[in-house]
């Protein structure tokens, strides 16, 4: 099975991973071998979905009002939405997925940080702050986080700011 980051190996490889799956499917071998495979860059991929980010992202279905994805050399959007669409409260949240591709990781990291400023979503809250939040962070630049980073550092520090 495809996993759902399969963008970010797809730009450091250059490979379209559905297509060999396809192929496979269909009876075919698949079209490289391991060692032609070649990992060049750095790719970075946010989810963005419609959820309100202070309330336990919680999601938050509606309609999008406004919808201006960043466009770009090494920039990626896999989504269905489009202005006027429907955020339902019955499926997954996730709206889309916003991958880059740089020359390395900090590249990437500006690169992102600078397709998610020119990503216009409106009529629905969506993770993006969340994303910029987490980019700008020492911690997420050092690459110095763990898995419960978000709620036991990131979160508990803002909380703490605000009171």
């Amino acid at each position: 099975r495809i996993q759902v980051e399969h963008p970010v190996s797809e730009m450091v490889t250059g490979r379209d991973l559905v297509q060999e799956q396809l192929r496979i499917a269909g009876g075919e071998g698949l079209s490289v071998k391991q060692s032609d495979v070649v990992l060049t860059g750095h790719a970075i991929e946010c989810r963005i979905n419609a959820e309100n980010t202070t309330r336990n992202f919680v999601p938050v279905p509606g309609t999008v009002t406004r919808w201006q994805p960043p466009e770009g050399e090494g920039i990626r959007l896999d989504s269905h939405i489009h202005e006027g669409a429907v955020i339902p409260p019955f499926y997954d949240s996730m709206i889309g997925k916003l991958i880059v591709h740089a020359e390395d990781r900090a590249k990437a990291i500006a690169k992102m940080a600078d397709a998610l400023d020119n990503f216009t979503v409106e009529g629905v809250p969506t993770t993006i702050p969340l994303h910029r939040t987490i980019l700008a962070s020492d911690a997420f630049q050092s690459n110095n986080f763990h898995t419960r980073w978000l709620e036991q550092d990131l979160f508990a520090a803002q909380a703490e700011a605000a009171e």
